[in-house]
């Protein structure tokens, strides 16, 4: 029983994370906008809609700032672990440090869905984007080529979102530099896109479509809270790019809070806006955004906005697969994965073939689910992942207090604690069959984990590099 909680040690840790395999070139801009870009995506030009019309109505600006402060409590826990152990992997190579191995893998094999389904979902977003520009010039594309089976439209493959998978995978298997040079102008483009909204749609602001403000009640804005965490994945990337930042002790806290501090502020304004325009109930659209200025008559602007969003949920795609590649990555290189996933290009000094392995899944994902069989799951992950790492800062400053940060989480254990306690409650509100999804998916890690991760471990006989 003892080797299921063998704990990998600090030491070994920071070994690794001197190693020259991965190409350390990211600054703290480059982390910040890496974590806007992923953060600003799918929730601010899809996710707000849906959610107002379903379950939040004008109050959903509440239910991002509930879903906000869980993640700022869940930011300071990944900011202390990222700058005291600055190795890729994030919760999973945290959990590793102070847990042990078992539940370190079944975070992994949690955060393994999480990255792949939401970049699906993300997908999914896109192309509904990229129909609606296309609809502005009159081309339509057939229902059965740009939907997946079980939608609403009856379709057999939606291909714009496995294209753009496939495309930006191509983009991440070419160098980090590559892609944070793309990731950072895209970023800047996608920042101007959203003040432009702001800056003419307050002008067609009507306070009576603000009544009622809750009109889901209390529930409602727990419910949608819930469900806008899956606008809130952005800090957990930055963390597994701990490898590849220049000074990551100095930068990794900085980047993380930054970037959460300033996407809560975009998603509050956008949807304070957004249901000042147009009446909660007409939001329950695809492109919500863009509807509202269409509605107003800036059929214009609508366009650039729609064009806007196309380009800005991109960016969301390449973080997310450069998480997902990173975490596999880390997993691989302790044994617990196959070595497939470690390999390292030699001249791109990515791990390729997982880039190319993890596209191609990603793809076929987004290619026969539906966007709205994907986002419960991917709030499930986020949910847990933030739940163990605010258990696992308490267990650090326990096990190794004299371990240096150039970040702490103030007031522990208090903060942690409260930070696991909103999450579980968050949880809670999820779907039944959310839960049900989740624990058979934990289920089959398990199996996994014990008929090959465990056998292969790196740890065993202190094998660990």
């Amino acid at each position: 029983m003892s080797s299921l909680f063998r704990k990998k040690p600090i030491q070994t840790l920071l070994a690794q994370s001197q190693n020259k395999s991965l190409d350390r070139s990211l600054s703290l801009f480059d982390l910040i906008l890496l974590g806007v870009g992923v953060v600003i995506g799918t929730g601010i030009f899809v996710i707000t809609g849906v959610v107002a019309a379903e379950s939040a109505g004008p109050s959903i600006i509440i239910s991002f700032i509930l879903a906000g402060l869980a993640c700022a409590l869940a930011a300071f826990c990944y900011a202390e672990f990222s700058s005291s152990i600055p190795v890729s992997g994030s919760v999973y190579t945290y959990t590793y440090a102070t847990l042990g191995e078992l539940i370190a893998f079944l975070i992994g094999w949690d955060l393994m869905l999480e990255y792949v389904i939401a970049m699906s979902a993300v997908a999914a977003g896109w192309s509904s984007y990229f129909q609606s520009l296309l609809a502005g010039f009159h081309i339509l594309l057939p229902d059965s080529l740009t939907s997946a089976p079980g939608s609403e439209r009856g379709g057999i493959f939606n291909l714009p979102a496995a294209v753009i998978i496939l495309l930006i995978t191509f983009i991440v298997s070419r160098g980090v530099k590559e892609s944070t040079k793309f990731n950072n102008i895209i970023v800047i483009l996608k920042i101007a896109i959203i003040l432009l909204f702001v800056v003419v749609g307050i002008f067609y602001v009507k306070p009576e479509n603000w009544t009622p403000f809750m009109p889901f009640g209390v529930d409602g804005i727990v419910v949608s809270a819930a469900t806008v965490f899956f606008a809130y994945l952005g800090f957990d990337v930055i963390a597994n790019a701990s490898e590849e930042v220049k000074n990551p002790q100095k930068s990794m806290p900085i980047g993380i809070i930054a970037s959460l501090a300033i996407c809560t502020a975009l998603y509050m304004l956008v949807s304070f806006i957004l249901t000042g325009m147009v009446k909660y109930t007409k939001l329950n659209v695809d492109y919500p955004v863009t509807f509202a200025l269409e509605q107003v008559g800036q059929n214009m602007v609508a366009g650039i906005i729609s064009l806007g969003a196309l380009i800005g949920i991109t960016t969301v795609i390449l973080a997310l697969v450069f998480a997902q590649v990173r975490l596999t990555y880390a997993m691989s290189r302790d044994g617990l994965l196959p070595g497939l996933f470690s390999k390292v290009h030699n001249r791109y000094k990515t791990p390729f073939a997982n880039t190319w392995l993890t596209g191609f899944v990603a793809a076929g994902i987004a290619g026969f689910i539906d966007l709205s069989t994907l986002a419960h799951l991917v709030n499930m992950g986020t949910l847990a992942a933030f739940t163990l790492i605010s258990i696992a800062v308490i267990v650090l400053r326990v096990k190794q207090p004299e371990l240096k940060s150039s970040f702490r989480v103030p007031f522990v254990p208090v903060f942690p604690i409260v930070s696991a306690g909103l999450c579980l409650f968050l949880a809670y509100s999820l779907p039944g069959i959310t839960w049900i999804s989740f624990i058979i998916w934990i289920a089959a890690g398990a199996i996994v984990y014990f008929l090959y991760s465990r056998r292969h471990s790196a740890l065993i006989d202190n094998k660990a590099d």
